[in-house]
C-alpha cells in the first residue's frame, strides 16, 4: 500500500474514533453507521456508500444505511450462497461502477459495503485490493466495537430502568400503577416492540394501557401455557414475519397475567433479551401480588366495618322501616347496586310482601317477573342464588346481574333479599359472599323488629276489628289537644244491633262489626285513628281536620255501610269538633259527640248529627 493509501487509512481511523462518543453511541445503530459511511465517503470523490446486512432466517439482504436515496442494486440478485458473495468483486450495473466489499467477522452478522461511482471514471474510485481490504477490516472493527459498546450501554440502561421500576413497584400499592410502569419501561428499552398485558376477567378497566382479557378458551395456546405453567413461552410466526414471547407475571402465590411482547421483522425472538424480560415480568408479578393482597386486605377491613356498623344499627332497636331504609341504602352504596329489595313470605295467605325501604322498582308490576322467579327457586332450594347474566333465564331481562339471599331464622324461611344491576357480571363472587354474611347477621334483627311491632300493634289493636283500642285513641286525642290546632271526633253506633244478634246470631253480629270496621279503614287516612269504642260502638278521630271535612267523612261512612253491608245494616254518627281558641278538653269533646249520637238515634237513625255547642256540662 502506498503512502497516500496509508494516510487515508489513518484519516479514516481518526474519523471513526471520533464517533466513539457515549452520547452518540446511545443513538440507534443506523444513525452511527450513517456517520461512518460519510467518513468513508470523504476519502473518495463522487462515491456513494451503501451497507447491507444478511438475514439468515429469511435468507435475504436488508438495507442498513446509505449515502444515497437510490437503491444501487436489486437485492434479489444477492440471494446467492454466502461463499459466492464473500469475496471482493468489481462490476458494472447500468451507468454505475460497483465495488462489492465483504465486511467479515462482525459477530454473528454478515455485511456487504457497496461503493458506486459513474462508470466513465471508475479508476478514481477503486484503489488497490490491498487498500480496499484494509478499509473492510477497519469497517468490520468499527462495527464490532460499536455493537459491543451499544450492547453495554443498552444493558446499563436496561438494568437502570429495572432498578427504577423496582423502586416504583415497592412504593405503589395500585395495580394500575404497576402495569403502567411495566409498559413504560418496555417502551423505553424496546421502542420497536409491541406489548400487551393479558389479564384475567376479574380485573377492571385499566384506561389506555394495552390490556387484553386472558380467555381460558382462547386459541392462543402459548399464552395459556405461560399462564398455567408459569414458564416463558415462545411463538414464531414466520408467515407474519414476527416472533412473540409470553412472560408470566408470577408472584409467590400464583400467576396474575401474561406479558406478551411482539418483535416484528424477525423469525426468532432475540434470546439475549429474554433474561431481562423474565426479571421484569417476575418483578412485576411480585408487585402485582403485593398490590392485590393490599387491596384485598383493605376490602376485608371495609367488609368487616360494614358488617360491624350494620350489626350495631340493627341492634339499636330501630323501627322496621328504619332498618329497611338503612339496609337498602348501605347495600346500594357498598355494592354499587341499582335495585335492592327485601321480600317477605306470608305463610297464612301464601303471598309476598315488599318491605318498605326497598327500591321503587319492586312496587312496579314488572318486578313480579324477578320476584316470582327467585321466590320459586329459593322456596324450593332454600339456598342463595348468584346469576351473572339473568337474560339467559329471562329473555329481555332489564337487570342481568342478580344476587338473591334467603332470610332464614331458626330454620324457617322468612323471605329473601334481592340485589340487581343492569350490567352483566357486575357483582364479584366476593361481593356475593359479603351479601350472604350481611343478610345472615341482619335476619334476626329484622325478625325481632317485626315481632316487636306486631306485639305493639296487638297491644293497641282490637282483636276482632283490627281497629285501634279505645286506650290508644284516648292517648292520641289527648296528645292532639296539646300539639295540634284543631280536630274532629266521630262517634258511631250500629243501629238495631241487638235485633241483628237475635235474628242472625252473635257470629253474624261480629261479622257485621268487622264489615263496618273495614269500611272505616278504607275511608280514612293513615294518620287518622279508627277505634272500637265498645260493643257495637266505633269511633274515629281526625287530627288537624276541620268540622266540614269531618262531617263529609261521617256522611260517606253512613252511605257506604247502608249500601255494602251484608246483611244490610245502618249506622248513626255523632260529630264534635274543637280548635285551640275554644279551650276544649277531652271529656267535653267526647260528651258532645255522645250527645249528638243520642240525638241521631232518637231522631230516626241512619244519619249524622253535629253537636256544635261547647256548653256541655262535664
Amino acid at each position: 500500500m502506498d503512502f497516500l493509501g496509508h494516510q487515508k487509512i489513518l484519516e479514516l481511523k481518526s474519523r471513526c474514533l471520533e464517533l466513539f462518543d457515549l452520547d452518540l453511541m446511545d443513538k440507534e445503530h443506523y444513525f452511527i453507521i450513517q456517520k461512518m459511511l460519510s467518513a468513508i465517503q470523504d476519502l473518495f470523490q463522487d462515491v456513494e456508500m451503501t451497507l447491507y446486512t444478511f438475514k439468515e432466517w429469511n435468507n435475504r439482504w436488508s438495507l442498513v444505511a446509505s449515502t444515497t436515496d437510490d437503491e444501487l442494486i436489486d437485492r434479489n440478485s444477492f440471494n446467492k450462497q454466502m461463499d459466492e458473495i464473500s469475496i471482493m468483486q468489481r462490476y458494472t450495473i447500468k451507468d454505475k461502477a460497483i465495488l462489492q466489499l465483504p465486511i467479515k467477522n462482525v459477530g454473528h452478522d454478515y455485511f456487504i459495503l457497496l461503493l458506486s461511482t459513474k462508470q466513465e471514471n471508475p479508476l478514481d474510485l477503486f484503489y488497490s485490493d490491498e487498500f480496499m481490504e484494509k478499509i473492510a477490516i477497519d469497517v468490520a472493527s468499527f462495527l464490532k466495537k460499536m455493537f459491543t459498546i451499544q450492547g453495554v450501554i443498552k444493558e446499563k440502561k436496561k438494568y437502570k430502568q429495572l432498578y427504577r421500576v423496582t423502586e416504583k413497584f415497592h412504593s405503589s400499592m395500585k395495580m394500575e400503577s404497576v402495569l403502567d410502569e411495566v409498559i413504560y419501561t418496555l417502551q423505553e428499552i424496546y421502542p420497536n416492540f409491541t406489548y400487551y398485558l393479558l389479564l384475567s376477567h376479574d380485573n377492571n378497566s385499566h384506561g389506555d394501557l394495552p390490556v387484553k382479557d386472558l380467555e381460558y378458551d382462547s386459541e392462543n395456546m402459548a399464552a395459556m401455557e405461560a399462564y398455567v405453567t408459569a414458564e416463558i413461552q415462545f411463538e414464531e410466526l414466520a408467515e407474519e414475519n414476527m416472533a412473540v414471547i409470553y412472560a408470566p407475571l408470577k408472584g409467590k402465590q400464583g400467576v396474575y397475567g401474561v406479558l406478551q411482547i411482539i418483535a416484528s421483522d424477525t423469525k426468532i425472538f432475540p434470546r439475549n433479551e429474554v433474561e431481562f424480560i423474565t426479571i421484569l415480568a417476575n418483578t412485576a408479578g411480585g408487585a402485582l401480588e403485593n398490590a392485590q393482597l393490599y387491596q384485598q386486605s383493605k376490602k376485608l377491613v371495609a367488609d368487616l366495618q360494614l358488617i360491624n356498623e350494620a350489626s350495631h344499627q340493627l341492634n339499636s332497636n330501630l323501627r322496621l322501616n328504619e332498618i329497611m331504609t338503612y339496609m337498602c341504602e348501605r347495600i346500594s352504596s357498598s355494592f354499587e347496586a341499582e335495585e335492592v329489595g327485601f321480600i317477605l313470605f306470608s305463610v297464612e295467605s301464601n303471598s309476598i310482601k315488599v318491605l318498605q325501604g326497598s327500591s321503587d322498582f319492586f312496587l312496579e308490576p314488572e318486578s313480579l317477573n324477578y320476584i316470582n322467579y327467585f321466590q320459586d327457586k329459593i322456596q324450593a332450594e332454600k339456598d342463595s342464588l348468584f346469576l351473572g347474566d339473568f337474560s339467559m333465564q329471562l329473555n329481555g331481562a332489564k337487570y342481568k346481574s342478580i344476587m338473591a339471599v334467603p332470610m332464614i331464622q331458626t330454620g324457617i324461611l322468612k323471605g329473601f333479599a334481592i340485589v340487581m344491576h343492569p350490567k352483566a357480571y357486575h357483582f364479584s363472587f366476593d361481593t356475593f359472599k359479603l351479601l350472604q354474611s350481611l343478610i345472615h347477621h341482619s335476619t334476626l334483627a329484622l325478625t325481632n323488629s317485626m315481632l316487636r311491632e306486631e306485639l305493639e300493634k296487638m297491644v293497641v289493636t282490637d282483636h276482632l276489628t283490627k281497629l285501634y283500642s279505645r286506650n290508644y285513641l284516648d292517648d292520641k286525642i289527648q296528645r292532639s289537644l296539646i300539639e295540634d290546632e284543631e280536630g274532629t271526633f266521630i262517634l258511631m253506633d250500629i243501629d238495631n244491633f241487638k235485633s241483628v244478634n237475635d235474628t242472625y246470631g252473635h257470629q253474624v253480629g261480629d261479622e257485621i262489626i268487622v264489615q263496618v270496621a273495614n269500611i272505616i279503614m278504607e275511608n280514612i287516612r293513615s294518620s287518622d285513628i279508627g277505634s272500637r269504642w265498645g260493643g257495637e260502638e266505633l269511633a274515629i278521630y281526625l287530627p288537624k281536620v276541620p268540622l266540614s271535612i269531618g262531617v263529609s267523612v261521617a256522611e260517606r261512612l253512613v252511605k257506604k255501610v247502608r249500601e255494602t253491608s251484608t246483611p244490610s245494616v245502618t249506622i248513626s254518627c255523632g260529630v264534635s269538633y274543637w280548635n285551640r281558641e275554644n279551650g276544649e278538653t277531652y271529656n267535653t269533646l267526647f260528651k258532645r259527640a255522645d250527645k249528638a249520637l243520642y240525638v241521631a238515634k232518637e231522631t230516626g237513625k241512619n244519619k249524622v248529627v253535629v253537636q256544635d255547642s261547647y256548653l256541655v256540662s262535664e
